[in-house]
């Protein structure tokens, strides 16, 4: 594996999706489809047909067309909301649309105002033929009286996004299932879960030099479902340098399958050229664990939504990339082949791991990628921003394809996207990476080199699992720079999993890339770790 290496000096939306949005400079200047005059000056056609291939191509023309930003008149009754009075505007479930069609799905808007500025268009599919789904000022509950008689006062703008509701997790409950809010944003839950990290449609320069461009998703099309069809979203993205043609088909946890599952696809289609492009793009939070926690005062043992970058590459070979969070920016590029599989995974589904009765970080979803199709050559990018607060989503990981991207070039992906626990399963043949810790290392008790540290990784499940301790096995472990001055492996009689531990030293400020798993009997027993420690930038 080839890496490059860096570093540079429920319902509504909570506070960290907020600063998610704010951090990531969403001042909802970005971009849309309806480009040209104000929003509320544009005709809405009563009836059309629609199929994919049609909206693909008049994607394709409007990204062949020089790009004009939109003008949106807002009312200033919603633009002075701030978080909390936002918040006092909940859609009515009484008014869901589609409740008395018995499709299994119900939609709810989300209202303009506060950092939602810009409208999107909702449509509905049915029989071949694409109709507006209407929302208005009486399908919310202000709790405001003000904010009420001005919503009532005026032309309803229209709505900035929308949930869609499913039994989920009981017969009788409508519980949330998916959500499209802000950009190209959009989060989905397994059975049992609750919201952590979100997926975007599309990444553009992130963290690269220059500004970063955040096209939004500024037209659905929801296909009423007929039977035991899957639902079906289509989406359209536009942005100065991009437009696109979405389709999301949607299948639901249920009671006997956990996870929920998204196959998108994604025909895209450029106005200019794209330093870099990121595919199926993830955005969590990782603020501590045993490996940094150090530096935070908190009662709590480990605070994240995800804690590792998974990758199952083309020879099936299992990567763990455990996530860190230092004073420095991170930046690792990962070169793959034909990835079988990546994403961002939350592991540890104990409450006592966490300790949290309100935040249930056990119960946060993994996502997994699968893409379609062949790949190719390309480049898994996980970034790791600083943060001191569990407010910010401070990790982001996509697809980087090795082909240029250049202004009238069009291409297609197509991937799976799961949603879930997504646990290792119990009959696994290679054991998996539980836990990540780190401190000072050399022997406890006395006086050790400054630049040496010791990690700590514990391996469970497996073939492993079964082995005595004395079994004949082997480490190998690799460092980019420094010397890995000892290294151990032994099985933990408490609660069996096979304990390596690593003391590296440092050989100087250098980030340092580090490689490990255990062999045996001729084979690879575990998966792979790796780490980037950050010398001169730990917690």
């Amino acid at each position: 594996m080839g890496t490059e290496l860096t570093l540079s000096s429920q319902s509504l939306p909570n506070r960290r999706r907020v600063l998610q949005i704010v951090g990531a400079g969403l001042a909802l200047l970005s971009t849309t489809a309806l480009s040209g005059p104000a929003y509320g000056q544009l005709e809405q056609r009563e009836e059309f047909a629609f199929d994919f291939d049609q909206f693909s191509a008049r994607l394709k023309a409007m990204a062949a067309a020089p790009y004009e930003k939109p003008v949106f008149d807002l009312p200033a009754s919603f633009t002075g909301l701030d978080y909390d009075a936002y918040r006092l505007i909940q859609f009515r479930g009484d008014k869901a649309k589609w409740a008395a069609d018995d499709l299994g799905y119900q939609v709810h808007g989300f209202h303009l105002g506060w950092l939602f500025g810009e409208p999107v268009r909702i449509y509905e599919i049915e029989g071949g033929l694409a109709r507006p789904m209407q929302f208005s000022a009486d399908d919310f509950a202000y709790y405001d009286a003000a904010v009420e008689k001005a919503a009532h006062a005026q032309a309803f703008p229209g709505v900035a996004g929308f949930r869609l509701n499913y039994p989920l997790n009981k017969p009788e409950a409508w519980d949330e299932l998916i959500s499209f809010l802000g950009a190209s944003y959009f989060r989905a839950l397994g059975r049992d879960n609750v919201y952590g990290l979100s997926a975007r449609g599309v990444v553009l320069n992130s963290w690269v030099e220059g500004a970063e461009e955040f096209p939004r998703f500024s037209e659905f099309y929801l296909q009423k479902p007929q039977g035991d069809e899957p639902l079906v979203v289509y989406a359209a993205l536009e942005g100065p340098s991009i437009a696109g043609a979405y389709r999301f088909v949607l299948t639901p946890g249920s009671a006997t399958v956990q996870p929920t599952v998204m196959d998108v696809t994604a025909r895209l289609f450029f106005r200019n050229d794209v330093r870099e492009l990121g595919i199926a793009p993830l955005t969590s939070m990782f603020l501590y664990a045993e490996a940094n926690r150090a530096g935070f005062d908190d009662y709590r043992p480990q605070v994240h939504d995800s804690n590792g970058l998974l990758i199952e590459r083309e020879n099936g070979e299992v990567l763990w990339r455990a996530l860190d969070n230092t004073e420095a920016l991170g930046n690792s590029y990962l070169w793959e082949n034909n990835p079988r599989a990546f994403g961002l995974y939350q592991r540890g589904r104990d409450f006592e791991t966490y300790q949290d009765a309100g935040a249930h970080y056990e119960r946060r979803p993994s996502v997994r990628i699968e893409p379609n199709g062949n790949w190719g050559e390309g480049t898994i990018r996980l970034i790791e921003i600083p943060s001191k607060l569990e407010v910010d989503d401070n990790i982001v990981s996509f697809w980087i394809p090795s082909q240029p991207i250049l202004a009238g070039s069009e291409h297609e992906f197509s991937y799976r996207l799961i949603w879930g626990d997504l646990d290792p399963p119990p009959d696994a043949a290679i054991a998996f990476v539980a836990e990540t810790r780190a401190g000072q290392g050399g022997v406890s008790g006395v006086a050790n080199a400054v630049g040496l540290r010791k990690f700590v990784v514990d391996f469970q499940g497996g073939e492993l699992a079964g082995m005595p301790e004395d079994a004949r096995l082997d480490i190998l472990a690799t460092v980019s720079s420094g010397v890995v001055r000892h290294s151990t492996l032994s099985k933990v009689a408490a609660n069996g999993v096979w304990r390596l531990v690593l003391d590296i030293e440092a050989d100087g400020l250098e980030p340092m890339e580090i490689k490990a798993y255990v062999v045996g009997g001729g084979r690879k027993l575990t998966e792979t770790w790796l780490y980037q420690w950050r010398p001169n930038h730990e917690v």
